[in-house]
């Protein structure tokens, strides 16, 4: 999973009621090993802070599978993305229909 933090993700201003140091907690917590949780700077999906890359397993992605860009990841959304991915992420698990509305179309 990459997490983006750089001008508009992360931003206090930008988002005020968002508390994005917890949310990277929250997902370093809700995804030790083998997991990893990476920061990147701007995904330039500005628009669309708090943006959330979900990777496939290497297994997933030999079969096919793509990353999945998630957007507005401001609220609960989070604790739905990590239980995806507990389930085994793109390619595995199939998404829940509350995750749709967050994907971004890249």
């Amino acid at each position: 999973m990459t997490v983006c933090r750089d001008c508009c993700c992360g931003n206090a201003r930008k988002h005020p009621g968002v508390d994005h140091d917890g949310q990277l907690v929250q997902l370093r917590e809700s995804l030790p090993a083998p997991h990893r949780v990476r920061v990147s700077e701007c995904l330039d999906e500005c628009a669309e802070a708090n943006v959330i890359v979900v990777h496939p397993t290497p297994a997933a992605r030999l079969a096919g599978a793509r990353a999945v860009w998630f957007g507005l990841v401001n609220t609960d959304v989070t604790e739905d993305i990590t239980a995806w991915v507990q389930d085994g992420g793109p390619g595995v698990a199939p998404m829940p229909a509350i995750l749709e509305l967050s994907v971004l179309r890249r």
